[in-house]
């Protein structure tokens, strides 16, 4: 069969994909991905045709620092667009929307010239699903967050009043959408509050989701799809008998906080701890100061690989960072800089797998306290290692591609 995958072009959205690519494509299918250019490495050594689309929005977005108020970037919503004023998200959405209305034709005409079997699309993609439903092709969503149902939406994890300027730049924005898919001919799309695929794939065990055993057979919980990224290195920690502690605010634009990371060093300087600190390619390490010996700061490590031996996880728990700690039994400390990442961080303390790390009266010390606690809570450690054999047994790339093949084995999908 021939899969064509949409995928918005961000690393936590496009990470979960690649081994369910790489898995359909053993198994003899043939997958056309779409995503932006930055990823076209990693989709073809997955084994996937790659199809420029889109662009990556981290490119999009002016550095932040620590210039929201409290030092905290304002919040509007999870995903790439959180974290931006009101006004400048609105405008940022209006570039991208109007970059999708040049490219979407050029997407269509590819699908429609080599026809798929079925359109696997990220859930936050609008040219996904806009194509699944103009060409009438069977619809297969691919949520690397939480599922969404009549029992459970991701409403309840943010914030309940939110402010008047977030309310009226996402009317502006369902506006925008709105808009758009009119102009495409999809008069009842709704993209915001729409009803899901007929196949879902949800990249986290059952008992991670909230309200998981409410949802239905359209819903498949297979966990985290690591495979194995062809342009990671082989990493390892400096000395074998200290502990470590891996700390990284992800790949989006909001992690570039040098003062934060500051105190990340000045916090495992002259400890027994050793530390790997991701801070990202928006800052320079130059930027921090002396590096004491016990400390390695780069841009980005390979984080796989750094968890295999990490002994706590100072994270802003996006979802794919999270699963992977649980993957390699890591607790977390949770430092999150986005509304998905807050209700990660709620959700990892209300299962006992970590603990949240106080943005208020933040300080070395108290850095260094929380973490500490964390990696000597033995209690903490049970609950993450029975959540990390849920997350092992939920099945990964090799159960996502068993479900998309027997949904286009049902007689309404059968070729």
């Amino acid at each position: 069969m021939h899969f064509a995958f949409i995928c918005l072009p961000a690393t936590g959205h496009v990470n979960p994909t690649l081994p369910v690519v790489a898995e359909l494509v053993r198994r003899g299918h043939r997958v056309t991905y779409a995503t932006s250019a930055k990823y076209a490495e990693a989709v073809e050594a997955a084994g996937a045709l790659f199809f420029e689309s889109g662009e990556d929005l981290a490119a999009q977005f002016p550095r932040s620092g620590a210039s929201a108020e409290g030092g905290r970037p304002a919040a509007l919503r999870g995903g790439m667009l959180a974290g931006l004023a009101p006004g400048m998200m609105s405008g940022l959405l209006e570039r991208l929307l109007e970059r999708a209305r040049e490219e979407f034709p050029a997407l269509l005409a590819r699908l429609a010239t080599d026809h798929p079997d079925a359109v696997c699309y990220d859930a936050m993609t609008l040219a996904g699903k806009m194509a699944a439903m103009k060409l009438a092709l069977p619809d297969i969503a691919l949520l690397p967050s939480y599922a969404t149902n009549e029992h459970f939406s991701m409403r309840e994890l943010m914030p309940a009043r939110p402010p008047a300027e977030m309310l009226a730049a996402w009317k502006q924005v369902r506006r925008l959408i709105d808009d758009f898919a009119a102009e495409q001919g999809l008069t009842h799309f709704n993209f915001m509050e729409g009803q899901p695929a007929s196949l879902n794939i949800c990249f986290i065990p059952k008992e991670f989701q909230p309200a998981g055993d409410t949802f239905d057979a359209s819903f498949h919980f297979v966990g985290p799809s690591l495979g194995q990224r062809a342009i990671e290195e082989t990493w390892q920690p400096r000395g074998k008998d200290s502990p470590l502690v891996f700390i990284s605010l992800g790949t989006t634009p909001l992690n570039d906080r040098p003062d934060f990371f500051r105190m990340c060093l000045e916090a495992f300087a002259a400890t027994p701890w050793q530390a790997a600190i991701a801070i990202g390619d928006r800052i320079g390490v130059s930027e921090l100061g002396e590096i004491p010996d016990n400390i390695e700061v780069r841009a980005f490590f390979p984080q796989l690989e750094v968890l295999r031996h990490a002994n706590v996880f100072l994270s802003h728990t996006g979802m794919n960072s999270t699963m992977e700690a649980l993957y390699f039994g890591v607790p977390l400390v949770a430092f999150p800089l986005q509304p998905e990442q807050e209700a990660n961080a709620r959700r990892v303390e209300d299962l006992g797998l970590g603990r949240r790390l106080p943005a208020e009266a933040l300080s070395p010390a108290r850095i260094r306290s929380v973490i500490a606690d964390v990696g000597d809570d033995q209690e903490i450690r049970r609950k993450v290692e029975a959540m990390s054999l849920r997350v092992r047994g939920a099945g990964g790339s090799a159960a996502a591609a068993d479900a998309i093949e027997h949904f286009l084995s049902t007689p309404e999908h059968r070729a």
